[in-house]
């Protein structure tokens, strides 16, 4: 006598092992589609606005030899890499100007009028003069691409400004305009209650002055460099 009796059982059996796989299947498909969803959110449409235009130093030659900190961000996004494909810079008419032969403070002005970041390369020989720029002179750019001045002298003397019990944002806007970059020893908000060097101090173009900013920042010492 044959037992029919686990017919049904096998059927309700297949049943659920298709449901399974079935179910599995679907949940690869959301995964995925999550998966994606979450990667295009991270990544973003590409088409954000530019922010401040970054302020890199660096140096070949002496007297210093490593590079200082990029421009801090004035709380708007900052990209990481500026995109200067034609694309991105059609029809914007903006291009890298004639910093050739140009002294490196009149040509980093030139590109800050301009929205332009940019980079100095000082290098062994002797003169002020930019000796060549990257990208090249005349080339299409976008507001915020960085452009690298190679400077045919080393980095001269630097003053240290004052900028002790000033907000920490105007403080490195200071030391930027000096040709100095700041160090945030204490966070990056508040007033600044101490620098290193102190204002008269011993510096150049390139170097970074260290700032502390917001409260319980050590008080600035009263002694000052002998001059």
């Amino acid at each position: 006598m044959t037992d029919t009796s686990t017919g049904p059982q096998d059927a309700a059996g297949g049943a659920s092992r298709a449901s399974m796989w079935l179910g599995g299947g679907l949940a690869v498909v959301l995964l995925a589609a999550i998966g994606a969803t979450g990667g295009w959110l991270l990544a973003g449409d590409g088409d954000g606005s530019q922010g401040d235009p970054l302020a890199v130093a660096t140096t070949t030659g002496p007297p210093t030899s490593r590079a200082t900190a990029a421009r801090p961000s004035t709380g708007r996004a900052t990209p990481s890499a500026v995109r200067t494909s034609a694309a991105a810079t059609k029809g914007t008419g903006l291009t890298v100007p004639p910093v050739l032969g140009v002294d490196f403070v009149q040509a980093r002005e030139m590109l800050r009028e301009r929205r332009l970041g940019w980079r100095l390369v000082f290098g062994g020989g002797a003169g002020s003069s930019v000796e060549s720029a990257a990208p090249p002179v005349g080339t299409a750019v976008s507001r915020g691409t960085t452009v690298e001045l190679q400077v045919a002298g080393p980095a001269p003397a630097a003053e240290v400004p004052d900028v002790v019990g000033k907000d920490c944002a105007k403080a490195v806007d200071k030391l930027i305009d000096e040709g100095l970059y700041p160090r945030y020893i204490s966070g990056r908000s508040g007033k600044v209650a101490r620098q290193e060097p102190v204002e008269g101090g011993s510096a150049r173009w390139n170097d970074e002055v260290s700032i502390w900013c917001g409260a319980g920042a050590p008080e600035q010492p009263t002694v000052k460099p002998s001059p």
